[in-house]
């Protein structure tokens, strides 16, 4: 297909028809005739324009797809074919876990995996595009949307955004020729994840050098894997929101990032830049996007109503309109539409969605997510023979998916007292009904429970609604109602291992205080209740690690592992020091660390620093001999974390430089080795110039943030 000649077939209308986006509420068949009419709020297409729309948004049902794309056809002049997107963010029938979890495995082939399996079940129902991953910078637990994302680390996040473009979409060129790809949409352009004080939606001030160090970077290496599509953010950058943002669309995407993709607006974004007071009118709105860049609009009626308007007044050229133009097509071009516009879809046979295979690796993918956070006294695993208590408002619910669970069925889940049932022949199930209430009948029966029993099973933790888009919170405690109960159990029955169901990091002191061992499980999805099972008993050895740091305290926020210095530090030798940087109520450490996790087993990591003969490529080498050294086999993630000493501008303590999970028998050991670059010490100056200077640096190795220091060493170029 010569796009090219398309596009010079194409009327104005045509064109920016290609640029509209609705849902499948648009389209609807009046009497068999395929007449096709839609309507939402003041956004309204009648009669045959609805035939020249571009793509649509939100259906997982084949039957639906494939309905809407056939009748469309059949209206279509020219015989351009739908793009069919929709949220598919950890699974469409099969549901992943969050992707917070995803990437508490530390594991860029789990990522990969979830990704590539999601595709498969996407193309069956006739999906084209997914808007994932999510690969926002998140510092913020008070965010509903952490969960989306892949934690604090813009290397750990670059990492896993490769991870998912790749799994999606495969090597180059994949796409038009294997159906069982889908394209990517990577999200959200640019610093959505820096929200003032956790808020949905709110504005956004971060610097240029903060912007380029830890912002940009996930969006490169999802871009460097030829990711398809860029979804912008609702927020401002230098006090413009970035639907119409030229600074963040041309200079930052297209120019700095060398993105030639099709950019496409978050929901009603272009209609947002008149509620957010810089432009008058949708009409304004509409030309604003389209010279910034924004090539889709998605659910307002900007283009639709007003873009040929404001081509023909001269306030936007023909010229931007053929060049979003082409970019669409390319990508209908890049997705093999023009070949078979269902992709697919017509032959496929159902029996992989929510199949054996999938649901398999769905296990296996959920039990490498879990963190084990505390096991005092070796209280896990939980032998059989134990009498057990499963008591909480997460021990029988299916409430385990999370947000933005695709099409998943939350009766297909598997609840924590289902799996535990099928393991434990002694074992009393206290049901409590809600996460922010529990009445004094539950919590007497929970009392006896625990009394009755060895040991409890204490399932606390959020409701799938409390995170996602819209589900900010002020403070991120359990509900109180749940402490009460954690602390009523523990004066009858101290030998409490808590498992926490949550799609955020959260305050946890008292939940440590009281619990001998504590699962972090976040939203696991279909296979929870087997995969946190398999956990407890032992079946399977944890080896998740924290991607966010869990903090001490709401008031710590926002606290990272790699946070600058300052000139007056809290060390050691000054910690009883007045003018330090620290808190008077409560310590400067988090609960729980970035990279932190515990196993069943214990590892040994000896680490020796080797300085190669001169190396244009390689600075430093580091060797790491890691040995299980315990009795059960299990993982380690080996990570590497550097210093840089003295710099043009105020360097973090340290950050993460690579990492590898290496699993072992007992008594097992194996070496990795860390290559350390001129690109692994570079950085942006203040005139945003990506520099090395020459220097002393500090290595960090270990199994969390806290890794200790095994040496340093000098550059000079």
């Amino acid at each position: 297909m010569d796009i090219q000649e398309l596009l010079n077939k194409m009327t104005i209308k045509e064109k920016i028809g290609q640029l509209v986006q609705v849902t499948p509420s648009f389209f609807s068949e009046v009497d068999g005739t395929g007449i096709i009419t839609g309507l939402m709020g003041d956004y309204e297409i009648e009669g045959e324009d609805i035939y020249e729309v571009g793509s649509v948004l939100g259906s997982y049902d084949r039957e639906e797809i494939i309905s809407i794309q056939k009748a469309y056809l059949e209206k279509n002049r020219l015989g351009i074919p739908l793009i069919f997107m929709a949220d598919v963010i950890h699974g469409i029938h099969t549901i992943f876990p969050i992707p917070l979890a995803l990437a508490s495995s530390w594991n860029r082939q789990v990522a990969e995996e979830m990704a590539e399996l999601s595709a498969k079940e996407c193309q069956i129902s006739g999906v084209h595009l997914t808007f994932s991953p999510m690969v926002d910078m998140m510092r913020d637990p008070r965010w509903g949307r952490v969960m989306e994302g892949t934690g604090e680390d813009s290397y750990l996040n670059s990492e896993f955004s490769k991870a998912f473009v790749r799994g999606y979409q495969g090597e180059k060129g994949e796409l038009s020729e294997n159906f069982q790809r889908i394209a990517a949409c990577v999200k959200h352009f640019v610093g959505y994840g820096a929200v003032e004080a956790g808020r949905e939606y709110n504005h956004v001030s971060i610097d240029d050098l903060e912007l380029y160090q830890h912002y940009l970077p996930s969006f490169k290496a999802a871009i460097d894997q030829d990711v398809k599509m860029v979804m912008t953010s609702f927020n401002p950058i230098k006090g413009i929101p970035s639907t119409g943002n030229e600074y963040v669309l041309k200079k930052l995407l297209r120019k700095q990032l060398e993105f030639e993709g099709t950019v496409i607006a978050d929901w009603g974004a272009i209609a947002q830049l008149v509620t957010h007071g810089v432009a008058e009118n949708k009409a304004q709105a509409s030309s604003m996007a389209l010279r910034a860049g924004c090539d889709i609009d998605m659910m307002t009626n900007s283009y639709y109503d007003y873009l040929e308007s404001e081509i023909s007044s001269g306030n936007v050229s023909m010229e931007l309109l053929d060049s979003a133009v082409l970019r669409v097509l390319s990508l209908k071009k890049d997705l093999g539409l023009f070949l078979d516009p269902y992709r697919g879809a017509l032959e496929i046979n159902d029996e992989f969605i929510m199949g054996k295979e999938i649901q398999k690796r769905a296990l296996e993918i959920s039990e490498e997510s879990i963190v084990l956070l505390k096991n005092t006294d070796n209280i896990l695993p939980v032998t059989k023979s134990k009498k057990i208590a499963l008591i909480g408002p997460k021990a029988v619910t299916q409430d385990v998916l999370g947000a933005w669970s695709g099409y998943g069925d939350p009766l297909q889940a598997v609840s924590l007292a289902t799996g535990l049932s099928k393991e434990y022949e002694q074992i009393e199930v206290i049901p409590i009904s809600s996460v922010n209430h529990i009445s004094e009948e539950e919590k007497k029966q929970a009392v006896q429970a625990a009394k009755n029993n060895e040991v409890v099973i204490l399932a606390l933790g959020e409701s799938s609604e409390e995170s996602g888009e819209a589900a900010s919170k002020g403070s991120i405690e359990l509900h109180r109602s749940q402490i009460e109960l954690l602390q009523t159990i523990e004066k009858e029955n101290n030998q409490i291992v808590t498992v926490l169901f949550n799609g955020r990091p959260l305050d946890l002191r008292e939940v440590e205080k009281y619990s001998k061992g504590m699962i972090e499980a976040w939203f696991l999805g279909t296979q929870a209740g087997h995969a946190i099972t398999n956990i407890l008993t032992g079946h399977k050895n944890p080896s998740g690690k924290l991607p966010m740091t869990f903090p001490y305290s709401t008031g710590q926020i926002p606290i990272t592992y790699n946070h600058m210095n300052t000139g007056n530090p809290l060390i050691p030798e000054r910690q009883n020091e007045k003018y330090i940087s620290k808190y008077l109520d409560i310590p400067n450490d988090p609960l729980y660390p970035f990279g932190y996790g515990l196993s069943y087993t214990q590892f040994s990591l000896q680490s020796q620093l080797e300085i190669p003969e001169r190396n244009d490529d390689i600075v430093a080498t580091v060797k790491v001999n890691v040995t299980n050294t315990g009795e059960v086999s299990g993982a380690e993630v080996v990570q590497l974390y550097i210093r840089d000493l003295i710099g043009q501008v105020v360097r973090p303590v340290k950050e993460l430089n690579g990492f590898e999970k290496v699993y072992l028998k007992p008594g097992e050991q194996k070496t990795i080795y860390f290559d350390i670059s001129p690109e692994d010490l570079s950085y942006y100056n203040m005139e945003l110039e990506w520099v090395l200077d020459d220097g002393w640096f500090d290595v960090f190795v270990g199994n969390s943030s806290q890794a200790p220091k095994i040496g340093g060493f000098k550059y000079e170029a």
